[in-house]
């Protein structure tokens, strides 16, 4: 890679992006502090912000580079599953509602797992646009439970908003979840080699042979 694309204002935003996560985690560990949830919610929408700007300017300054497209993916999944346990830790997501999250968590997993196999294959699956509404129902999601009870105090209700958005969320993941998985299949298919078929006389003298070494 070029050193001029090391340091260019997209990949500088997804550095930022992977660098905010320690820091949202670090300040929803006090999370009834509502200064806390504060913090933590505007660093959160700074670095969901950055999500979009770094793959626009990268495109429109033409400075993309094989270090941003691998690790915009996972800046995003850093900071939505850290957070994501945080608010499961403080109890801000729990009865049926872990169902979401882990539902969005197992589909983050299955699909790096499809996209580290098919690169592998020189394959590229291109991002869907409802993988994209996906995505950013996902950041707002996060934003209002993040929020909290530091939100509820100004508007309530805040708390059970950002509970449905991950219900819709976590059913957009289910579908992309399977469109993606769908798409791949095909090149999963086509890696797997043939078995080889004997032909009746070599089938033959291997049947043979197996019955006499397992006598």
């Amino acid at each position: 890679m070029r050193q001029s694309n090391l340091y260019a204002l997209p990949n500088l935003l997804t550095y930022g992006r992977c660098l905010a996560v320690p820091v949202v985690v670090a300040f929803l560990f006090w999370p009834e502090e509502h200064w806390a949830r504060w913090w933590a919610l505007g660093l959160f929408i700074a670095a969901a912000v950055t999500d979009y700007f770094d793959g626009y300017l990268a495109r429109a300054w033409n400075q993309q580079s094989a270090l941003g497209k691998m690790l915009d993916p996972i800046a995003d999944k850093l900071l939505v599953a850290a957070v994501l346990m945080m608010l499961v830790a403080d109890g801000t997501i729990a009865g049926l509602s872990l169902w979401a999250a882990i539902v969005i968590l197992l589909r983050e997993i299955l699909v790096s797992g499809l996209r580290e196999y098919l690169a592998d294959l020189k394959v590229s699956v291109p991002v869907s646009a409802v993988a994209k509404w996906k995505t950013t129902m996902q950041l707002v999601a996060v934003g209002f439970l993040v929020a909290g009870p530091a939100g509820e105090a100004i508007l309530p209700g805040t708390i059970m908003i950002g509970i449905v958005l991950l219900w819709i969320s976590a059913i957009l993941t289910i579908y992309t979840g399977w469109d993606y998985l769908r798409a791949s299949l095909d090149h999963i298919v086509e890696d797997i080699p043939a078995p080889d078929i004997p032909d009746a006389q070599d089938g033959g003298e291997s049947v043979g042979k197996g019955r006499e070494d397992g006598a």
